[in-house]
């Protein structure tokens, strides 16, 4: 294997251990707070992968950018569905807003 493969793996492991290590230390009462915000990144990410799929040379690399293209906007529809399923609890039913229950 090439010096800069090694390296490159070795980042690649490391950004996942610091993420895992991260994620896991937050508690879960912020994760979808935490998640509603960064769904702006995740369209950053989108545009990413359209640029990569756009740039791709061989078919192997079409598959990757398409694959990458798919996880990134399946990313960025999860968090809106999470943010939507946060913002319902704290909307209002029928029965609180004119009077308290009996």
């Amino acid at each position: 294997m090439h010096a800069s493969l090694l390296q490159e793996l070795f980042s690649f492991l490391l950004a996942i251990f610091v993420g895992w290590s991260l994620i896991t230390k937050i508690p879960p009462v912020l994760h979808t707070p935490l998640m509603s915000a960064t769904n702006a990144i995740h369209g950053v990410l989108v545009v990413g992968a359209l640029i990569v799929v756009v740039a791709a040379l061989g078919t192997s690399q079409l598959i990757v950018a398409g694959l990458a293209l798919f996880l990134a906007t399946l990313n960025v529809v999860g968090g809106f569905v999470v943010t939507d399923r946060m913002l319902e609890m704290f909307r209002k039913t029928p029965n609180e807003k004119g009077q308290a229950a009996k």
